[in-house]
């Protein structure tokens, strides 16, 4: 799952007190109750809400939340897979968990951090006093990984640093960092989740371990778009080139291409370079590449520039963009 960042859900600092995270929860929470709100997406935020202040409003779980989550935040993390918890934390909070006070299902982050560490002590458990299985399978395990359109074009390798969990001697379970080199393939698609085998928690007892399934994420440039393998990019040339036509050449992922613009061209139009998107997979053809024309207009500094824009102007008398 995300790491989500409560702080931000009700645009409060992490100094806030807790009178601000009510009134700022109390103000939103007029905003985007599903039963009020006109907002698209009010049921979604109100959710996202009622766990932020969940958390924040109480002052453990806020503990545990600044501690581990928002700090694991303010680093980089985006994901609770690259959460590393401070050493010995099962144990700081095993009390609370198993005394009813720590009420970790109202909060997704809570339940993925400590739900799933406390599960796989229960099935260690059970193992221990002969009432489970001599062996289990290990978990699947989530992440996610952001690329370049450039590496999502030609594939990329990178390191991904993941906090699974283990066993010890002991019986306790304490996470474990890793670091593991992936080879991401060419033409990997927006959201697309990438599983690698064995990857996983490890199994226990001979189990196999579970696959690591890594969900991608793509950032584009503002002013592009991506619809599955066809993108769709801006690009500038003169207002001569759009009249007259021209041949330019563009800068894409694809590499640099010699593109014609027709003449007559105006701001909006798109040209399409078949096959120029994201690359083909074994499932899929590539994709399209879409250049949307952006008239750049030069100033009129020097007196010779001048002159030449009021020459247009004198050419096209009857010429009224405001009706267009």
């Amino acid at each position: 799952m995300n790491l989500p960042d409560y702080y931000a859900v009700l645009g409060v600092d992490k100094t806030a007190s807790a009178d601000e995270i009510k009134k700022s929860y109390r103000r939103l929470a007029r905003k985007y109750h599903p039963d009020i709100s006109k907002e698209s997406d009010a049921a979604q935020r109100m959710t996202e809400l009622n766990e932020a202040n969940a958390v924040l409003s109480d002052p453990a779980k806020r503990a545990v939340y600044d501690q581990i989550g928002h700090k694991a935040w303010a680093m980089g993390a985006r994901s609770v897979d690259d959460v590393r918890p401070p050493p010995g934390y099962q144990q700081q909070y095993r009390h609370a968990e198993e005394s009813g006070g720590f009420d970790q299902g109202r909060s997704e982050f809570f339940e993925e951090m400590f739900g799933r560490t406390a599960r796989e002590r229960s099935r260690y458990e059970d193992f221990r006093g002969g009432q489970g299985p001599a062996q289990w399978d290990g978990q699947d395990q989530h992440a996610d990984i952001t690329l370049t359109l450039e590496q999502a074009y030609a594939g990329t390798k990178t390191a991904l640093q993941l906090t699974g969990y283990e066993v010890n001697a002991q019986g306790h379970v304490i996470p474990k960092t890793r670091m593991l080199d992936v080879s991401i393939p060419i033409g990997v698609t927006q959201g697309q989740l990438i599983r690698l085998a064995g990857q996983g928690g490890p199994g226990f007892g001979g189990g196999k371990p579970g696959d690591l399934y890594l969900r991608v994420h793509i950032e584009v440039p503002e002013g592009w778009q991506i619809e599955g393998r066809d993108v769709t990019m801006p690009v500038f040339v003169a207002p001569w080139e759009a009249a007259l036509g021209a041949e330019i050449v563009a800068k894409t992922p694809a590499g640099s291409l010699a593109v014609n613009v027709p003449a007559g061209s105006v701001a909006g139009r798109r040209l399409r370079l078949r096959g120029k998107g994201i690359p083909a997979s074994k499932s899929s053809a590539a994709g399209d590449l879409m250049l949307e024309l952006k008239i750049a207009v030069p100033g009129a500094v020097t007196d010779q520039q001048k002159q030449a824009w009021q020459a247009l102007a004198d050419a096209y008398p009857g010429f009224e963009p405001r009706q267009r």
